[in-house]
């Protein structure tokens, strides 16, 4: 009986495999959200976020983008080589934002608004070394079909992360216990992946070589050049975002929106992000074998519009009154703002997992397009609030609006790529 109701292709066996990991990773910190939210602040939680806003900003160009070149290579030796060069651009880059925080460190903080920022600043170096190493490993694993090594060091980075929450929270941490949680999460994470990797594969190390990794950088500069940029754009639209709304509003608001935002992204992190890297995989075996990936892009779209229908619908009706019971009464707020984003939150699931058709068509160009057009339509956004005064509530219906006609278009271009297309 058992056995009719596993998964008959390897697709859904893999998508299985990395969801049930990530599905516990996730689980663990929305289970003690309800604890977090009654022994932290908004306050600290929009510290948290726009610390986090920070370090994914400088994240995104730790490995240069070259960690997305790693499944291309028809050989393993020039993909352990291109692990090698995403983690050495990682050291360097850690390296370089040290030295920026350690001079501009006051302008920084100027810019911020929030002079409780400053000493948290030199932590950004750490995560974004942390990140690029992490990435670098996740495509190797992935590459090599390693589903169940990525699920445990999901779920080991979300054990030591909500310990360290809930062991500094209690004891009046504030702010930064959710931060040196994420780092302790990170530092767990980055070890188990890796010990995992050389266990398995302790030869690999001998095929690094210097000229093999310059002439691999060579020839998958265009991801350096263009998906880097294009990393920073994405990014920045989010990032961004959270940092004008602690200047255009306040930082308390900010903690309203980055709860909410945690909570209406779970189904991407533990779904999207499971099915966006097997479909990676699929894909591009897919577009090597008969020139498109059609097929898969459409079983998949098929599946991510059930998906988020099941998810999102019955949210609209609930969220508000269900956010108020969970997490307090002080955090209506969240709900009220989760009520306006579910339309976006909706479309933004199925196009964001279909997006990695842009690499596996090596179309660095159009991705640098995109996110630009995303990072542009949020400073236009935040310039209409301010200069029309919009308040709270109509500066999210406008984000909603604009963000979601973008987000179809995208989708619909995705799909000319998938059918061999050459747009």
């Amino acid at each position: 009986m058992f056995n009719k109701l596993k998964p008959k292709s390897e697709f859904s066996r893999n998508v299985l495999t990395l969801m049930t990991g990530t599905t516990i990773a996730q689980a663990i910190p929305i289970a003690i959200s309800p604890i977090l939210t009654r022994i932290y602040t908004p306050e600290d939680f929009g510290m948290f976020a726009l610390y986090m806003s920070m370090a994914s900003l400088v994240s995104v160009i730790a490995t240069g983008s070259y960690e997305h070149a790693i499944m291309l290579p028809e050989k393993d030796r020039d993909a352990v080589n291109l692990v090698a060069l995403s983690v050495l651009i990682a050291f360097f880059v850690s390296f370089i934002t040290l030295l920026v925080v350690f001079f501009f460190n006051e302008k920084i903080t100027n810019f911020l608004g929030n002079s409780e920022i400053s000493s948290w600043l030199y932590f950004i170096p750490l995560t974004v070394l942390l990140t690029g190493i992490y990435q670098s490993f996740n495509y190797w694993s992935n590459r090599k079909k390693q589903y169940k090594r990525l699920a445990t060091s999901r779920v080991a980075q979300s054990g030591t992360t909500v310990t360290t929450n809930l062991g500094m929270g209690f004891n009046g941490g504030g702010s930064s216990g959710l931060i040196l949680g994420s780092i302790f999460g990170q530092v767990m994470a980055t070890v188990v992946l890796g010990k995992s990797i050389f266990h398995r594969n302790p030869e690999i190390l001998k095929d690094i070589n210097k000229f093999k990794i310059m002439t691999l950088a060579q020839k998958y500069i265009d991801f350096l050049k263009f998906s880097t940029f294009s990393s920073v754009l994405n990014t920045l639209s989010f990032s961004l975002f959270s940092i004008l709304i602690s200047r255009v509003f306040t930082v308390s608001i900010l903690g309203f929106y980055s709860l909410i935002y945690r909570i209406l992204t779970l189904p991407s992190a533990l779904i999207g992000s499971s099915i966006s890297q097997v479909y990676f995989e699929e894909s591009t075996s897919q577009k090597k074998q008969f020139g498109n990936n059609k097929k898969i892009f459409i079983s998949t779209v098929q599946k991510l519009f059930l998906i988020s229908a099941l998810v999102y619908l019955p949210m609209y009706f609930y969220i508000e009154e269900l956010v108020a019971f969970v997490f307090g009464e002080n955090w209506r707020i969240s709900g009220e703002i989760a009520y306006i984003l579910i339309p976006l939150m909706f479309i933004r699931f199925v196009s964001s997992v279909m997006s990695s058709t842009l690499t596996t068509y090596e179309k660095q160009k159009s991705g640098l397009l995109i996110n630009f057009i995303l990072a542009f339509s949020v400073i236009i956004i935040f310039g209409i609030a301010h200069f029309y005064q919009l308040s709270m509530y109509q500066f999210f219906y406008l984000y909603v609006l604009i963000m979601s006609i973008w987000y179809t278009l995208f989708l619909i271009y995705y799909y000319g790529l998938a059918k061999g297309k050459d747009t």
